[in-house]
């Protein structure tokens, strides 16, 4: 049962989260406000914003805890992934480009930018769809990783906490829109940089880990070091699971809405290299502390008890049970608040994109192409509690394994998006029909691989299965779609010159004079 203090410390972050929505509610008066926060956030918050995003409970409970078991310090690279080419590659080849592009449309959403790119009257209601559908199972997996943790650390019942959790996020998102997710974000970051340190500080001295030398020796003499086998066992080869892991999580992000939305917030060019430096370093701390902790499951809890959770497909409680055991009162208080932290933040961004593909890219470009600004805007604080109650009632019913779960919505998600967005950004070749056709094949790979893996491991080929787990199923269909959109555009007639000229013109501007205030015209004229 929770101590004292770890009650306190939660209801002070509660209370925090609540005094958050009271002071922002008059700051989302304009859907550009709700879900864009007026195109003004500076590059610190905006990095926190995204780093937050990024790292969520599934990474803290899921992926940490099982990778780390499975992989000892070689799941350190998929945090290093994260951060150089999740973060820092993201922000300088993608962010520049996307902002320019965005104000250029005046698009507010992916969806948006892709109709305007690809001069489609339908694409943005397919992608509109994708979002909404795939977002809700990625949403329920953060929730039940959060249920996770508070069950064994607080006594609390599994439902309980997934409708308390739910309620924070729809409350906040309800009257304050980005601009409190933003707010949130830069409060819940410094909790997560704060907690993730002390709790590998905990668990490297913790007794039968020894200390951080003795905790490495102990991982190498068990062949755990930094760079596990290629070679098979029966299954997938180690190797090849975890770079699959590190690709997935690292270059996935380059299509998934919720963190390209940040491009779209941040209030000019300088502001986008000050966040891609404290987005990466965010990263990097965050994501090698959450992987080192994995790596001593065996020492702090037992190898059989870590072997039987696995078996059992229970891993996602490995990490809340090392918690419980190497972390004295409060601080495992802090360290839920951490996870906590980093699901909040995770979820408000997932709600935001979901709410906003239905109420901006559907409602407004389908349904009711005049509804009022006021309107639209009342819409997308309604669907952003309804997206929550949706991923609540599948998370409730506890699909098994938000590490699946999480990666099949990821990988669909970048595998649909990431080479319509990286070729409409980078080439003037890219067609609307290649557009379309990088959409389809990254849905088609994963929905016949998934079902590959489902007859493999029903017909007792379990080894072959592994070849085609949920992270490499998202890895081939980022691969398809990148390969087909410019494949089927070299075929098919490109878009209007009268838009492409004047886009890429802007895309490809150099430096403008400086002003006065030490802006860029364009950077004042956006």
């Amino acid at each position: 049962m929770a101590n004292w203090l770890d009650i306190l410390i939660l209801v002070l972050y509660i209370a925090a989260l609540f005094g958050i929505a009271f002071y922002t509610r008059k700051r989302s008066k304009t859907v550009d406000d709700f879900l864009l926060a007026g195109k003004g956030m500076g590059g610190i918050m905006t990095a926190f914003a995204y780093g937050t995003t990024y790292f969520s409970a599934v990474i803290f409970i899921g992926y940490a805890g099982k990778n780390g078991y499975a992989y000892g310090l070689g799941s350190l690279w998929i945090g290093v992934g994260n951060a150089i080419i999740g973060s820092l590659i993201a922000w300088i080849v993608l962010a520049r480009r996307t902002r320019r592009a965005t104000h250029f449309f005046g698009a507010r959403t992916l969806p948006e930018m892709f109709e305007k790119r690809y001069e489609s009257k339908h694409i943005k209601l397919v992608c509109a769809v994708i979002i909404f559908i795939f977002l809700v199972p990625y949403a329920a997996s953060v929730y039940q990783g959060l249920g996770y943790l508070f069950e064994l650390v607080f006594g609390i019942p599994f439902w309980a906490i997934v409708l308390i959790m739910a309620t924070l996020t729809a409350v906040y998102l309800f009257f304050g829109g980005y601009f409190a997710t933003v707010l949130t974000d830069f409060f819940q970051g410094i909790i997560m940089l704060l907690g993730v340190v002390v709790m590998v500080g905990f668990v490297m001295n913790y007794e039968k880990v020894g200390g951080a030398v003795e905790g490495f020796k102990k991982l190498f003499a068990d062949e755990l070091g930094f760079f596990p086998a290629f070679t098979s066992q029966g299954g997938a080869p180690h190797g090849y699971s975890l770079l699959m892991l590190v690709l997935l999580t690292s270059l996935g992000t380059w299509g998934l809405p919720q963190i390209v939305h940040k491009f779209h917030t941040v209030k000019s060019e300088r502001a986008i290299k000050q966040a891609a430096w404290v987005s990466t370093v965010f990263a990097l701390v965050i994501g090698v502390c959450a992987y080192l902790v994995g790596c001593f499951a065996c020492y702090i809890i037992g190898a059989e008890q870590v072997g039987a959770l696995v078996a059992s497909g229970q891993e996602d409680k490995i990490i809340p049970t090392i918690l419980v055991e190497a972390l004295p009162a409060g601080l495992v208080g802090l360290i839920v608040v951490l996870v906590m932290s980093a699901s909040m933040s995770t979820l408000a961004s997932l709600t935001l994109s979901g709410s906003s593909a239905v109420a901006v890219d559907f409602y407004k470009g389908y349904i009711k192409k005049d509804a009022s600004d006021k309107k639209v805007n009342l819409l997308m604080r309604l669907l952003c509690v309804a997206f929550v109650a949706v991923s609540v009632v599948i998370a409730i019913t506890r699909p098994a394994g938000i590490i699946s779960l999480m990666s099949l919505s990821w990988g669909t998600l970048a595998g649909c998006f990431l080479g319509p967005y990286i070729w409409g950004l980078y080439s003037k070749k890219a067609t609307k029909k290649g557009a379309y056709a990088g959409i389809v094949s990254g849905l088609s790979v994963t929905l016949i691989l998934y079902s590959v893996s489902l007859i493999l491991s029903h017909t007792g080929n379990a080894a072959a299965a592994g070849y085609f787990s949920p992270p490499a199923i998202g890895v081939f269909a980022m691969i398809a779609s990148v390969i087909i959109v410019p494949l089927v555009s070299r075929f098919t007639a490109p878009p209007s010159s009268e838009m492409l000229e004047p886009l890429f013109a802007a895309l490809t501007a150099g430096a403008e004079k400086k002003d006065g205030t030490g802006e860029s015209a364009e950077e004042n004229q956006a």
